[in-house]
C-alpha cells in the first residue's frame, strides 16, 4: 500500500497539501483545531492620521483591512462571543485565536493596549493572540508589553510588508520601505516574539520577477509564517480609482498559481503558510472576480504542484 511518503513528499503534512499548512501547524501544536476569530478594536493607523501619511495604503479599504472582523462600537468581548459562536457552527470542538485584525493594533499606548487584549486573553478555550500591525508602529514599551504577553500565551504579531520594492511601495502609499521592514522585523525577533509577515502579489507595475524576489527576501528572514495575498481591487478605494482611469493588468488565476507555486517553493519548509489568497467582499469586490472561488484556487495551487512534483522549500536556499 503507497505510504503518505509515497504520495506527498512534503513532510509537515498529512494530506494532499504540499505546504505548511495553517490548520496542520495548529493541529500538531495543540491537538486539535483552532480557529481565528476577527476583531475590530476601533484603532486607526500612522498612515492614515497623518504621523506617516493621509489615506492609508492605496488598496485598503475604509475598514481597514478587517472587513470581516467585528464592529468597533461593540465591546470586544461581546464581538469576541458573537463572532466566536458564529465560527463554532462550522467548527464546534474548536479553539480560538482572537485576532486583532482591523487597522493597526500597536498603534495606541500600552495602557489602552493592555485594556482590549486583556478582554479576550485567558478566557476559556483561548489558546493564542494574533494582532495585525505595522513594523514602524512598535515603540519600546510596546515590545516589553508584546513580550509579557508572548511569556503567557502564543502570541503572532503579523506585519504587513507587501513588497520589498520602494518604488512599488511608494505607488501604493505604503508610508514605509524594506528598511523601516526589516527593523521592526528585527526587534521583535530580538525579543523571540512570532512574527507573520504579510506579501502581496498583482500589485501595480509590478513583474512576476518582482514578486518572487519579494518572496525570496521574506524566505531568508526564516519567519514563523507567511500570508501571500492577492491584490484586490475594492470599490472606494484610492487604487479603484487609480485603475478607474488607467486600467493596469490584474493577475489572472493561472498566473496567479503559478507565481504562488514558485513563491512556495523558495520559501522554507518550516515556515507555515497561514493564507494562499485574500477574501474581497462581494459587493465591494471589482476584480479580479474568479478570486470569489477560494476553494477552486487552492485546488488548482495543490493540482500545479502535483503537477510540478513539487513542494514548499524545493529550491529554498538558505
Amino acid at each position: 500500500m503507497e505510504t503518505q511518503a509515497q504520495r506527498n513528499p512534503f513532510p509537515y503534512s498529512e494530506d494532499n497539501k504540499r505546504y505548511y499548512t495553517w490548520n496542520y501547524y495548529l493541529k500538531q501544536r495543540f491537538g486539535g483545531k483552532v480557529f481565528k476569530v476577527p476583531l475590530n478594536a476601533g484603532f486607526t493607523c500612522p498612515n492614515r492620521d497623518g504621523t506617516k501619511g493621509a489615506g492609508g495604503c492605496s488598496f485598503c479599504s475604509g475598514q481597514g483591512s478587517g472587513d470581516f472582523a467585528g464592529d468597533p462600537a461593540m465591546e470586544i468581548g461581546r464581538q469576541f462571543d458573537e463572532i466566536r459562536l458564529q465560527l463554532h457552527q462550522k467548527w464546534p470542538q474548536g479553539r480560538y485565536i482572537p485576532y486583532f485584525q482591523a487597522f493597526t493594533n500597536t498603534y495606541a499606548p500600552v495602557e489602552v493596549l493592555r485594556q482590549r487584549y486583556g478582554q479576550v486573553l485567558g478566557r476559556t478555550g483561548v489558546v493564542g493572540l494574533a494582532v495585525a500591525t505595522r513594523a514602524d508602529a512598535l515603540p519600546e514599551d510596546v515590545l516589553d508589553y508584546l513580550e509579557e504577553v508572548a511569556a503567557q500565551t502564543y502570541l503572532i504579531v503579523e506585519l504587513g510588508l507587501q513588497t520589498i520594492h520602494e518604488e512599488t511601495a511608494r505607488r501604493i502609499n505604503r508610508g514605509h520601505g524594506w528598511q523601516e521592514f526589516l527593523e521592526g522585523y528585527r526587534r521583535l525577533a530580538e525579543r523571540k516574539i512570532c512574527t507573520c509577515v504579510h506579501i502581496m502579489d498583482g500589485l501595480p507595475g509590478e513583474s512576476r520577477e518582482m514578486m518572487l524576489e519579494t518572496a525570496c527576501a521574506v524566505g531568508l528572514l526564516r519567519p514563523h509564517c507567511v500570508k501571500i495575498h492577492l491584490l484586490h481591487l475594492l470599490k472606494g478605494t484610492r487604487l479603484a480609482a487609480e485603475w478607474a482611469e488607467k486600467p493596469f493588468p490584474l493577475l489572472s488565476r493561472e498566473e496567479y498559481v503559478s507565481i504562488v507555486c514558485d513563491q512556495l517553493e523558495m520559501l522554507p519548509p518550516e515556515t507555515v503558510i497561514q493564507r494562499l489568497t485574500g477574501d474581497g467582499g462581494a459587493e465591494q469586490l471589482i476584480g479580479p472576480l474568479w478570486s470569489r472561488r477560494k476553494r477552486e484556487v487552492l485546488n488548482e495551487i495543490d493540482k500545479e504542484l502535483l503537477r510540478r512534483n513539487s513542494w514548499q522549500g524545493r529550491f529554498w536556499k538558505g
